[in-house]
This record gives C-alpha cells, sequence and structure tokens, in this order.
C-alpha cells in the first residue's frame, strides 16, 4: 500500500453525512443539538440575537464497530461520523426576515439531509407570543419556506437565461438548462418540492451546482415534553405524510445526554419508553432516507466504519477510502460481519467458503469488510 494511503487511513478523520437541523424560531432545535452532540450551546425562550449555526461532528453509534475492536485490539477505532449543523430559526413569511443569512445559506446547502424541528411542548413565553403549538402547521410552513426559496433561485436563473438568448448567447446547454429548470419551476409553483421530481443523468448535471433545498432528503423532529411524549401516534401519521417523522422528548433528553453516569441515564430513558439515544435514533433515520450503509475495514492498526450509499460498487467504495485505491483497483477482498461473527475468526470466515474475491462491479453490502487489492 502506497504510503500516502498508509498516511491517509492512519488519521484520525473520517468523512461522515451532514444533518441541518432547521425550524421556526424557538421549536427547540439547539435542544435537539444539544440532546444530539452532548453539547451545551445556550438554550433561551427570548431571541440572542446569534445568527452562527452550532456545529458539531458525533460517532455515529454503531455496535458493530465496538465488536470487530475487541476482536482485532486496533491501535485505533475510528466510527462513522455526523455534522450536526444548527441553523438560526427560519424566518417566517410576513417579511421578517431572510430564509438564511448569507453564510448560512451556504452551509445549509451543503448538508445531505435536513431535519425539520417542530415544536409540540408547551411553553407559557412561547405560547404568548406564538400560540399554541402546532406541528404540522409548523411543518407545513418550513416547507412552503424552502420551496419559495427554490422558486426565487429558479426564476433568478430563468431571467438571465432569457436576458442571454436575447443577446444571442443561445446554445444546446443553455436550452436544456432553462427546459428543466423551466419543469422545476412549475413543480415549485404548485407547491411541489424539487425532491418529488424525476431527473435523467444530464438533467441532474445541469442543475447540480444550484444545491435546491427542496431537493434534499427531509425528515421531521416532533419536539415534545415529558408529558406528552409518545401520546399522540395519529399526530405521528400526519407528519409522516409529510415526511418521516420522528419523536424526541428534547428538553429530557438533553439533560439525559449531559449525566456522566450511562447507567442513570438508561433507567430515565426506560422510565420514558426510550430505548435509545437520540443520537443513535437520529443516524438510524437519517441512514433509512438517505440510502445509506456501513461497511468495515479492519486490522491491527485500525477498525473503521465507512458510510457509502446503497447501491454502490466495490469500486465506489474503494474511492471512499482513497482515489488511489479506486484507481489501482484489482479486486476487493470480502467477507460479513455476521460471517465473522458467527465464525470467530478470519481464518474461521475462509474455512467456512465465505471468504471472496469480488470484481469492481460487486455491489456493497451492508456489513461488509472490505480489503482492496490494488496497484497504483
Amino acid at each position: 500500500m502506497s504510503d500516502i494511503v498508509d498516511a491517509f487511513l492512519g488519521s484520525d478523520y473520517a468523512l461522515g453525512m451532514k444533518i441541518g437541523l432547521i425550524g421556526l424560531p424557538k421549536s427547540g432545535k439547539t435542544t435537539i443539538f444539544n440532546a444530539l452532540t452532548r453539547s451545551q450551546a445556550e438554550v433561551t425562550a427570548y431571541s440572542s440575537g446569534k445568527v452562527e449555526p452550532n456545529i458539531a461532528v458525533v460517532d455515529v453509534e454503531d455496535p458493530r464497530v465496538g465488536t470487530l475492536s475487541e476482536m482485532y485490539d486496533p491501535k485505533r477505532t475510528i466510527y462513522a461520523t455526523i455534522e450536526v449543523i444548527d441553523f438560526v430559526g427560519v424566518a417566517r413569511s410576513d417579511g421578517s426576515g431572510d430564509l438564511f443569512s448569507g453564510a448560512a445559506m451556504g452551509l445549509v446547502k451543503s448538508a445531505d439531509a435536513l431535519a425539520i424541528v417542530v415544536r409540540s411542548f408547551a411553553d407559557e413565553v412561547l405560547d404568548a407570543s406564538l400560540g399554541a403549538p402546532d406541528p404540522v402547521r409548523d411543518a407545513e410552513q418550513v416547507a412552503a419556506e424552502l420551496i419559495l426559496s427554490d422558486l426565487i433561485l429558479t426564476e433568478t436563473r430563468l431571467e438571465r437565461i432569457a436576458a442571454d438568448h436575447a443577446r444571442g448567447k443561445k446554445n444546446a446547454q443553455s436550452l436544456a438548462e432553462e427546459a428543466v429548470l423551466r419543469e422545476i419551476h412549475e413543480a415549485l409553483a404548485a407547491d411541489k418540492p424539487v425532491r418529488s421530481l424525476e431527473f435523467n443523468e444530464d438533467q441532474r448535471r445541469l442543475i447540480s451546482g444550484f444545491q435546491f433545498l427542496s431537493a434534499k432528503p427531509a425528515m421531521i423532529v416532533l419536539n415534545s415534553d415529558e408529558s406528552n411524549y409518545g401520546s399522540d401516534q395519529a399526530l405521528l401519521d400526519t407528519l409522516n405524510r409529510h415526511a418521516g417523522a420522528i419523536e424526541f422528548a428534547g428538553n429530557f433528553e438533553m439533560e439525559l445526554s449531559q449525566l456522566e453516569d450511562e447507567e442513570d441515564a438508561r433507567a430515565f430513558m426506560e422510565d420514558l419508553g426510550i430505548s435509545e439515544s437520540a443520537r443513535s435514533r437520529l443516524t438510524t433515520r437519517a441512514y433509512e432516507y438517505l440510502g445509506l450503509i456501513s461497511f468495515f475495514t479492519v486490522g491491527t492498526d485500525e477498525v473503521r466504519a465507512w458510510t457509502i450509499h446503497r447501491g454502490e460498487t466495490a469500486l465506489d467504495a474503494a474511492g471512499t477510502i482513497h482515489s488511489d485505491l479506486a484507481r489501482g483497483f484489482i479486486r476487493a477482498e470480502c467477507f460479513h460481519y455476521d460471517d465473522l461473527l458467527s465464525a470467530g475468526t478470519e481464518k474461521g470466515v475462509r474455512e467456512a467458503g465465505a471468504f471472496r474475491l469480488e470484481s469492481r462491479d460487486y455491489i456493497v453490502q451492508d456489513g461488509d469488510i472490505l480489503n482492496i487489492r490494488f496497484s497504483v
């Protein structure tokens, strides 16, 4: 293996997905952010004037990584990661500010998925200024704002294309871009998100630079309190018709995340009927919506989890590790986590006939353990 790949694999950095927490002001985004990341970002019922988002990188809780680490006793163990971005509240459509600041817009466009936090808890101060909680209304409001942002972007670009065409700057690419943007504009004007449309490869290439907000996978985080957590399945069913929904007891789970004693935290979770940490539940849902899976590389130097999209190949997995592995790909040595667990050792995997050599076109499965043979 080349020195550059050895150096890369020896680092403690692993690329992970980015999830942006968005929602109306005072929906409890920062509370959810703290619960997910064990951060202590300021939470207040009053506007702080803060415009910069809170950002934290957290490990994906995958017990398979811990088991592999126990088996191989490596020098380092590296989990897949999630970057969680807590954005300032989305402004309402009454002219009271922009959807996001310029700097924040760049960050939210870079997110792989959006988690729309909606308030489902009573608060005297918030109820007096914002009204009683209405999660469905709030989810629809945020979705409408994302569509409006994309609509403005589309109209602006179409105006520029029309101006270029009027000056004689017309070519096959500009005509193709205009056609796909008109299709997008028609959908947005009908309150349909960009993600509801289907594009061919050429169309996806033409619009990739726009990073439309309503094209991003979205889930809804129902932020409840202890008194109503888990009590309204009908509400969750309604929200699920808008986007996949998950419920958190936000403030309770934020306080749990700060506890040092894991046994105490587990006991409190069981009392409220929470089986997994907030981070684990969000990760599971995000992987489901984004179509992501994990594969592993193992050895005495390092055990590491990697994230790719379901349906991607061994060549894609090699490129995820390092471009040199994809460029010089020969074949992938492959066996599955379950086979290793059953056999106990790699030698046992081979004796059981579960060790395979796969080509670049092999579709990687969740839980595969890969070693890429390559030559550069």
